[in-house]
């Protein structure tokens, strides 16, 4: 009996060290992984001209996001890394997201930004900042960023550690699924005319 416990205690050990080791980005066998109609690649492969309209552009009038992950760049291929510029006019907000791929470290570059996240306890970190602070959000949690700031924009920086960590937005996942009403009437303790009216005031 002890040799069959010990067994399946290292079983379980080993599977979840081989879980742990494949858990980010998987490794490559090569500098890099330029497509065949690219190779062999210039330095224009490994070059991203799309962030050029930041430069001098107008500031949007709704938050906006302009992404630099693997679809984008595909130089980014098993790299483990990715960005985003994150533009927020006074008052907006990044809604509640997961990143399921890649913990993020935001960066402030312009304004002030009220950000959080909520771990596996439920327990809400949050904070204030200012322009030349930094904040992480752990991989796979929820988390926002808001523009409290009535009269100010706001403009950060963010870096993945993942090419492609992919955004999980919760309002949209849980309100514009296909869940049924009822499920979400009572997973969220109303009536479906409240989720009917939620889910109306999203699309709208």
């Amino acid at each position: 009996m002890a040799s069959k416990l010990h067994f399946f205690l290292l079983l379980a050990v080993t599977c979840a060290s081989l879980q742990i080791s494949t858990a980010g980005d998987p490794d490559i066998l090569t500098d890099f992984i330029p497509p065949p109609a690219f190779f062999p690649p210039s330095g224009n492969y490994f070059t991203f001209t799309g962030m050029r309209s930041l430069v001098g552009g107008p500031f949007p009038t709704t938050f906006k996001v302009l992404k630099v992950t693997m679809d984008e760049f595909p130089p980014l291929e098993g790299q483990s890394v990715s960005y985003a510029v994150l533009q927020f006019p006074n008052g907006t907000v990044n809604p509640p997201h997961t990143h399921p791929r890649a913990s993020e470290l935001l960066f402030v570059l312009m304004g002030s930004l009220q950000v959080g996240f909520v771990d596996t306890t439920n327990k809400l970190f949050t904070q204030t900042l200012q322009e030349g602070d930094m904040f992480v959000f752990p991989k796979g949690l929820v988390h926002f960023q808001y523009n409290c700031d009535a009269k100010n924009p706001a403009l950060a920086l963010s870096a993945f550690g993942s090419a492609r960590p992919g955004t999980v937005k919760v309002p949209s996942a849980v309100f514009n699924s296909t869940i049924d009403d009822q499920v979400l009437a009572l997973s969220f303790k109303t009536d479906v005319a409240t989720i009917q009216k939620i889910k109306s005031g999203l699309s709208g």
